[in-house]
């Protein structure tokens, strides 16, 4: 139950990343993907950074930060 909710999570911070980011979006499924990768991103990048998020939604915002940082270096290789 935890995986889904997971995915759950990550797959709408990646759809609002994508709408935050505009230009560097993918499209819907894509930028779905890259939010499941961004929650992974976000998890290991965030601690290293000393932030620590705390609250109900912090795994979304941890989740959406990491789709944001994601989509950005993704726009900037795809420029390149």
């Amino acid at each position: 139950m935890d995986l889904i909710i997971f995915l759950i999570i990550g797959a709408l911070a990646g759809w609002l990343a994508g709408l935050v980011m505009k230009g560097r979006g993918f499209g819907v499924l894509i930028n779905m993907v890259v939010g499941v990768l961004g929650a992974f991103l976000g998890g290991w990048l965030l601690p290293r950074l000393g932030v620590n998020l705390g609250g109900e939604f912090s795994g979304f915002i941890t989740a959406f930060i990491g789709a944001v940082i994601l989509l950005g270096i993704i726009g900037l290789i795809k420029k390149a």
